[in-house]
């Protein structure tokens, strides 16, 4: 390169940055040095490093070029590295290639955007295909602006865990390939959270790979709020526990054995179905004296959860289902990795991309399915033992198998959408099934009745999950115009509109007090509500995709979450932290759920297995961790396969769980 032409490229580049002075100065410089001026200086017209330099700062900065050749030099120097510290060095891809692509389009080049985007795509559709999805629709600079998901992306940094070692590979490829474009994207995208020692598998840290920046601090900001996570002030458990109505196992085991075989058949004649009271009784039996004991030095470790006041006007619960309610908690089996629950299967057959949703009544005596032809079929499970079938039948104009022996349906069925149903949900009683479908609309249906009471609408959008609260008459939905609602039985309008997620609003659950409502979202976060102000209180952050599945402890101090990817994550209420990931699942988890005393956890997958989990030993770990640094993981306590079928919900009982799957026959 000529000299004199590396000198007209570097005054030329000053007085565009704006350093005139500078600029003059080099010029007066060298016009005294090529008049024979003694001022001597470094040599740099025959530095080849310097010319390198010099030539890439003499590109124009707008040339859509340079981010395609960057990228792909940085791409195939990653891809090429050792496999030790490849891993971590193509955590960097990610936030690279989006930022390039949102840089070209934020400068107008549309046509080498969209170039750019479809050549690279391909490496990042796995893991980050829903983002994706949104960045394709960012055409230009004007929309950079308007969809909240690019700005926060373009607002909020990147943290990354990277090993001293693959810091410095990354650092001297920059500085000998002078990448200074990618270089600046890094710099300004990306926080380097640098640690000594060998790399970390990419399936080690959950947290490898995290976004900070002002969303980040906003949810930090969020986090602060106090609140009130305990149990209602007078509740059932409460009374209970004051009378000492809360019987050990042992002394259960001891009451029966004195009362005979005359009070266990009266007692099995209280619970509801057969199936429930043999196998609680089977439970109690395989319990034992050895697991009373590990139940209570369980029960001394754990601090009672605190008693609030209610912010809703709860409906009075009947003396029937109180008492029913009761006869429940004082016959609660302590469940524990030495007393498993026993397993209640109910498959869905004929069913191949026509089941949505499903769900089980609190007792275990009904079960709901919500399907793609906008229909809802109720099943009694007290019906379908009389006539022998271990299986839901579902209706085929080709077969008779949904008939049963009497010649008549063996389920109920609703009819009122005008749209696939996505949820079907027993109020606490089983009184009253919601529904909430593609139409906009939640529907309320009697199962007394077996017909519809009311339509309620508010959503724009097909509304994706309705739960009733724990008490009933209140419930939330939530929808793809990305609000969640609160809602009562006796008023067509919402109460409430809680709006804040960036995504649909995939999935809601109340909080045991009923003062809150946790939502979960394709924006990978989870959110905690209160329903009194509508406000969000708490913002839990680490999911890598969307969550699917939410599920409170039984004491309201623990929240678990689902996603896509099917990574469990265990919350803390109170402080907003991940406790633990539970790692198993090797697809989306559809649904969650707790046994009654809160020690262990189910979880229902696409992968067709369902898999229970020791929520107290999570707990346990953990503190363990924080004093020893440890990252291990929880593992399953057991693994049920399904028969490569899909589980659709999940229930736990005090002394049983029960699973429903779809099949084909």
């Amino acid at each position: 390169m000529d000299p004199e032409q590396i000198n007209e490229f570097v005054v030329g580049y000053l007085k565009k940055k704006g350093f005139s002075s500078a600029a003059k100065d080099l010029e007066s410089y060298h016009h005294q040095n090529n008049n024979g001026s003694s001022f001597t200086s470094v040599d740099y017209h025959n530095d080849p490093e310097l010319t390198k330099l010099i030539r890439s700062f003499s590109q124009q900065e707008d040339d859509p070029t340079r981010y395609r050749e960057g990228y792909s030099k940085l791409r195939s120097w990653a891809y090429n590295s050792l496999d030790l510290y490849k891993h971590e060095l193509l955590r960097v891809m990610y936030p690279v290639f989006i930022h390039c692509y949102m840089d070209l389009v934020g400068k107008g080049h549309t046509q080498e955007a969209r170039a750019f985007f479809n050549s690279f795509r391909k490496d990042h559709e796995m893991v980050h295909l829903r983002d994706l999805q949104k960045l394709e629709g960012v055409l230009s600079p004007s929309h950079l602006e308007e969809m909240e998901f690019a700005r926060s992306l373009r607002k909020s940094k990147v943290n990354i865990k990277f090993c001293q070692y693959s810091y410095e590979l990354l650092l001297q490829y920059l500085h000998s390939t002078v990448s200074t474009l990618m270089l600046g994207i890094i710099n300004e995208h990306i926080n380097f959270q640098v640690y000594s020692g060998q790399p970390t598998s990419s399936s080690d840290d959950i947290e490898a790979v995290t976004i900070v920046g002002s969303f980040q601090d906003t949810a930090n900001h969020i986090n602060q709020k106090e609140i009130q996570w305990g149990l209602l002030e007078d509740s059932l458990e409460d009374r209970l526990e004051k009378t000492g109505g809360l019987l050990s196992d042992s002394e259960k085991g001891q009451g029966e054995s004195k009362d005979g075989d005359a009070d266990d058949s009266k007692k099995r004649s209280t619970e509801i179905g057969k199936q429930g009271s043999s196998l609680k009784k089977l439970k109690k039996d395989k319990a034992g004296n050895a697991t009373a004991k590990v139940a209570r030095l369980e029960t001394i470790t754990v601090s009672p959860a605190p008693r609030v006041k209610p912010e809703l006007a709860l409906p009075v619960m009947s003396t029937d289902v109180e008492q029913s309610i009761l006869e429940d908690l004082r016959n609660r089996v302590q469940l524990s990795s030495v007393a498993m629950p026993s397993v209640s299967f109910y498959t869905f057959v004929n069913t191949h991309n026509g089941l949505n949703c499903s769900s089980i009544s609190h007792d275990g005596s009904l079960v709901a399915g919500g399907f793609s032809d906008s229909s809802i079929k109720v099943w009694d499970m007290a019906k379908i033992g009389q006539a022998g079938s271990g299986a839901l039948q579902a209706e085929n104009d080709s077969s008779d198998q949904s008939i049963g022996p009497n010649g008549r349906r063996s389920y109920t069925l609703l009819l009122g959408h005008s749209g696939p149903v996505y949820s079907a949900t027993f109020s606490p009683p089983g009184d009253f099934v919601l529904s909430s479908s593609a139409d906009t609309t939640i529907r309320l249906w009697s199962t007394k009745l077996n017909a519809n009471l009311v339509c309620y609408k508010g959503h724009n959008y097909p509304v994706w999950d309705a739960q009733f609260s724990p008490f009933g008459h209140y419930f939330a939905s939530c929808s793809h115009d990305r609000t969640a609602r609160i809602w009562s039985m006796d008023r067509i309008q919402p109460l409430r509109i809680m709006a804040g997620h960036l995504s649909d609003v995939d999935c809601v659950q109340w909080h045991p007090n009923c003062n809150y409502i946790a939502t979960g979202s394709s924006d990978k976060t989870v959110r905690l509500w209160d329903v009194q102000t509508g406000e969000c209180v708490r913002i839990f952050i680490g999911h890598r995709s969307m969550v699917l599945s939410l599920a409170m402890s039984p004491d309201g101090r623990y929240m678990a979450s689902g996603d896509e990817d099917g990574t469990i994550m265990m919350w803390d209420l109170s402080t907003a932290r991940c406790i633990t990931p539970l790692m198993g699942h090797n697809s989306c988890v559809w649904s969650l759920s707790y046994s009654g005393e809160g020690s262990l956890l189910a979880s229902g997958s696409a992968d067709c297995t369902v898999k229970l989990w020791d929520v107290t030993s999570s707990t346990k770990l953990t503190k363990a961790e924080e004093k020893n640094g440890n990252s291990n993981r929880l593992r399953s306590l057991r693994t049920f396969p399904t028969k490569s079928t899909p589980v659709h919900a999940l229930r736990v009982s005090y002394a049983f769980f029960t699973r429903i799957n779809s099949t084909i026959l």
